[in-house]
């Protein structure tokens, strides 16, 4: 790694809670806050990172997995907030009193630059007020975060296409899910297209967009009750070499936990 790389770790990602960190030389950012502020500050020191660094939170929409320590990390920090209309008016009953000057809106389809980084947004097919995902580019390199979508449609794989790394969804195994334990109104909003993407479909959706510089896939926001992460990996990597993709070659699929960071890795 060189001091001028883009920088993350993926410190949670489940359905139990993600957040994602992002770094470069002028900036640190966090990606959705869905664990307690205690949990968070626990994991970016155990990547050997300090919360008091981070300027800014970026928020992808209200489900508790996504906010949960949002509003207490930016007191705690005085971060900067970034969402869409919709999701500030779903989620400021949610997170408790923020400061206006701390409260940004991020439109679906714009791109705003920090300093060295630009972050771009595209809307997502997901049961929430107006769920949005982030790309971010830095030094001519791109990394992609794309978690809780029902599919991914052909606009946003236009957009995503062959970036440097993605941190992308694969929820769970449909076969786990439907003979589950969960409501069968649950199953049914889990399957559809404002759901999540199985791992047969993440692992298709990212065959369509991934290209010549994708080096870095981390499998992502998997069902702690639907899917293991073996079998995740497993699916993924079985179907990609069958379309005479080189997995472990060309490119690495790394597994993210819903309780232990990610080495922070350059992409």
């Amino acid at each position: 790694m060189s001091d001028d790389d883009m920088k993350i770790s993926v410190l949670a990602s489940g359905s139990t809670g993600n957040v994602t960190y992002i770094e470069t030389p002028q900036h640190k950012m966090l990606v959705d806050a869905g664990l307690s502020g205690k949990k968070i500050e626990g994991l970016m020191n155990s990547i050997g990172r300090d919360l008091a660094d981070v300027d800014s939170l970026f928020l992808t929409h209200e489900h508790t997995d996504h906010i949960k320590g949002a509003g207490v990390l930016a007191r705690r920090y005085n971060l900067d907030l970034y969402a869409n209309q919709g999701t500030w008016r779903a989620i400021e009953p949610k997170i408790g009193p923020i400061p206006e000057e701390k409260k940004n809106i991020f439109e679906v389809g714009k791109t705003k630059t920090f300093g060295d980084i630009d972050v771009e947004s595209f809307a997502v097919s997901h049961d929430a007020a107006e769920p949005q995902f982030y790309e971010f580019h830095h030094n001519g390199k791109t990394f992609v975060i794309l978690t809780d979508t029902g599919y991914v449609s052909e606009r946003v794989e236009g957009q995503i296409e062959n970036a440097d790394a993605y941190l992308f969804e694969v929820n769970h195994d449909v076969e786990m899910l439907r003979m589950g334990g969960y409501p069968w109104p649950l199953k049914q909003r889990i399957l559809s297209d404002h759901g999540h993407l199985s791992n047969e479909d993440g692992a298709n959706a990212l065959m369509d967009v991934m290209g010549y510089n994708t080096k870095k896939i981390f499998l992502g926001h998997l069902s702690l009750h639907n899917n293991m992460k073996e079998l995740a990996h497993l699916t993924v990597a079985s179907m990609m070499k069958n379309k005479d993709l080189a997995v472990g070659h060309d490119f690495q699929l790394f597994d993210t936990d819903h309780g232990k960071a990610t080495n922070l890795t350059a992409i």
